[in-house]
Formats: C-alpha cells, structure tokens, sequence
C-alpha cells in the first residue's frame, strides 16, 4: 500500500513534511483534510495504531479548536466522542497525517521522517 498522506494544502507544516517525503523519494497517495476528511473508521483504526493519546490528533493550536472551546471539555468526552468529533470536522485534526502500513504520524517532526525506511513503510 502506498503511504496516505493527509493535508490541508495551505498549511505551511503540510508543505514542508511534503516536501521532507518528497525530497527522500517516497512516493504517495496525497489526500484534503477538509474535502476528504477521515472517517470515523479510519480515525479510530489510525489512532489505536499509532498508540498516541487521542488528545494528540487534535489540531490545539487551530481557531476551531478554540472557539468550541475543546481545552475546557476533551478531558471530560468519552473516546467515541472525541473520535466522532474529528471525523466532523477535518480542521480539528492535527496536520499532517502520515500512514502507512508500519507508520502513523500526526504532526510533523523532520528528525522523524528522516528516520522512515523506505523499505519498510
């Protein structure tokens, strides 16, 4: 499977883990966080994968983040809850988002990619 990588094209963070991947030849499937957002399927599957907090696939930086006030209120939500959350709003997700068969990453960290073996993706 080719790696997923999930995106909002605008997004400064977005184009430089583009770019990093691009750059170490690894080649794959580019996806819009806003007009593709994940399904609630996929988000609940990513995240037991990737065995980071779900707190951590949370945009927290983001207005929309903000204005629904989510600081005050995540820790209070229920798993399900939280996943529907971000499955609803795709700008609530942390980006970018980098699967592949081996891998989940939400966020960027350069150090990081350039660690990704492209034998083993």
């Amino acid at each position: 499977m080719k790696p997923l990588f999930i995106e909002y094209p605008k997004c400064t963070t977005c184009q430089k883990a583009k770019k990093c991947l691009k750059e170490m030849g690894i080649a794959m499937e580019e996806r819009h966080i806003v007009e593709d957002t994940p399904t609630y399927d996929e988000l609940k599957e990513w995240i037991a994968r990737s065995d980071l907090p779900i707190r951590r696939f949370f945009n927290t930086s983001g207005n929309l983040y903000k204005d629904m006030k989510l600081k005050d209120k995540l820790d209070d939500m229920k798993d399900d809850e939280k996943i529907k959350l971000l499955s609803e709003h795709g700008m609530l997700i942390k980006r970018p988002l980098f699967i592949s068969d081996h891998h989940v990453f939400a966020g960027f960290r350069e150090e990081t990619y350039r660690q990704l073996d492209k034998e083993h993706l």
